[in-house]
C-alpha cells in the first residue's frame, strides 16, 4: 500500500463521521433519544447517545468504496447490522437483557456460519497441531458475544471506549501489515477513520454519546477482524488478540467475579470498574483517568507487536505488566477488600507495602 491510498483509507470515513455526528445529534434530539442515568454513569442531564450512526454509515460508506466483497466480508457486514440495530433499538427502547443477547447471539451466527469467521489451526511446540472442529465454532461465538459486551462495558466515560477502540485497531491493523495481511489494516484503517471523525466530540466534555449502537458495533467488528486477523495460529499468536484486548477483557472479567462474590446479577450496574476507580478512588478525575486507561491500552497494544517480532522479549514484558496489573487490583479491591494475594506476600516477606493505596473513606 502507498501513502496515498493508507490516506485514502483514513480521510473518507473520518471526513464522513466528523461532518455526520453533528446531524446524529439532531436526529437524537428531535426523537428524545437520550442516555439514561444509572449507578454506572457519571454525566448528569440530557445526552443524545446516537454517535454510533455516523460511525456505522462511515464505515460502510467507506466499505462500499474500497472493499470488494466476499463471503467472509458479507458475514462481518451483515452481522454488524443486526448488532447495530438491536444496539439503536436499545438506545431508544431500553431492551431487557435477554433480548440484547438474542441480537448479539444472531449476529455472531451470521459471522461464524455465513462468513467462515472461526478460530482455525493452533500450532504448538514440538509440532503440535490442534485442528479445533466444533470447538472452534462454540470458542468464537463465545470470543464474539464476550468482546461485544466488554467493550460496551468500558463505555462509561467521555472518549474512553472510542479511544480504546481506536488503540486496539491501531494494533490490529500494525500486526496485520507485519503477517502480510493486508486486508485486515485496511478493514481496521478504515473503522479507525470512523472512530477518529467521531471522537472530537465524544471525548471530554462530550457532546453526544456513541450509545449502545456505537458500542456493540465496534466490540461485534473489531472480535470478527481479531478472529480474521489470527486465523491460523501459534500459541503465541494465539494471546496476541487477548493482549491487544486486554482493558475491556480484563476490566470485564473482573466485573463478573465481583459480582459474584456480591451475590447479586452479572447485568448490575456498579461504580468499580476501572475507569471509575481511577476517577473516583484515585481522584484522577475525568480526561486523566481516559488517558491512563489509554495508555495501559497502547502499552499492552506495543507488547503484542514485540511478541510477535520476539516471543522472549515480549512475554518478559507482558509478565511485568500483568503483575503491575494484578498489584494494582489488589490495592484497589477491585475484586474484593480481602483479595490481596501479592500484597499480602509482599508485607510478610518484606513488611511493604504498610498503606492502602487509597482511603477507603474516600469511595
Amino acid at each position: 500500500m502507498n501513502i496515498v491510498r493508507i490516506a485514502t483509507y483514513f480521510l473518507l470515513p473520518f471526513m464522513l463521521s466528523l461532518l455526520l455526528v453533528p446531524i446524529c445529534k439532531k436526529i437524537g434530539f428531535s426523537l428524545n433519544i437520550y442516555a439514561q442515568e444509572n449507578a454506572r454513569t457519571v454525566h448528569s442531564g440530557k445526552m443524545v447517545r446516537m454517535g454510533g450512526l455516523a460511525i456505522f454509515v462511515a464505515y460502510m460508506i467507506s466499505l462500499a468504496c474500497f472493499i470488494e466483497a466476499d463471503y467472509m466480508w458479507n458475514g462481518v457486514i451483515i452481522g454488524g447490522l443486526v448488532i447495530f440495530i438491536g444496539g439503536l433499538i436499545d438506545d431508544i427502547y431500553e431492551l431487557k437483557p435477554i433480548f440484547k443477547l438474542m441480537f448479539q447471539a444472531t449476529a455472531a451466527i451470521i459471522a461464524i456460519y455465513f462468513g467462515g469467521i472461526t478460530l482455525g489451526t493452533i500450532t504448538l511446540p514440538f509440532g503440535i497441531v490442534i485442528e479445533p472442529g466444533i470447538f472452534s465454532t462454540l470458542v468464537s461465538f463465545i470470543w464474539i458475544v464476550g468482546v461485544t459486551n466488554a467493550i460496551n462495558l468500558i463505555d462509561g466515560l467521555d472518549g474512553l471506549s472510542g479511544g480504546i477502540c481506536l488503540i486496539v485497531l491501531c494494533t490490529i491493523g500494525t500486526i496485520g501489515f507485519m503477517m502480510d495481511r493486508t486486508y485486515i489494516s485496511v478493514f481496521a484503517l478504515i473503522l479507525v477513520g470512523a472512530i477518529a471523525g467521531f471522537l472530537p466530540y465524544n471525548f471530554h466534555p462530550a457532546s453526544i454519546f456513541m450509545g449502545d449502537c456505537g458500542a456493540l458495533f465496534l466490540g461485534f467488528t473489531i472480535a470478527c477482524i481479531s478472529l480474521m486477523g489470527f486465523k491460523t495460529t501459534t500459541l503465541v499468536t494465539l494471546a496476541l488478540p487477548i493482549m491487544i484486548l486486554f482493558i475491556p477483557i480484563s476490566d470485564t472479567l473482573i466485573a463478573m467475579i465481583r459480582r459474584k462474590l456480591k451475590g447479586v446479577g452479572m447485568m448490575s450496574a456498579d461504580k468499580s470498574h476501572l475507569h471509575h476507580i481511577l476517577m473516583y478512588r484515585l481522584n484522577l478525575g475525568h480526561k486523566k483517568a481516559v488517558l491512563v486507561l489509554y495508555s495501559v491500552a497502547a502499552l499492552f497494544g506495543v507488547c503484542a507487536i514485540i511478541m510477535f517480532e520476539n516471543e522472549t522479549i515480549g512475554t518478559i514484558l507482558l509478565v511485568i505488566l500483568l503483575i503491575l496489573f494484578e498489584i494494582f487490583v489488589e490495592a484497589t479491591e477491585m475484586i474484593n477488600p480481602k483479595f490481596h494475594p501479592l500484597l499480602g506476600l509482599s508485607r510478610r516477606l518484606f513488611g511493604y507495602p504498610k498503606k492502602k493505596l487509597y482511603d477507603n473513606e474516600k469511595k
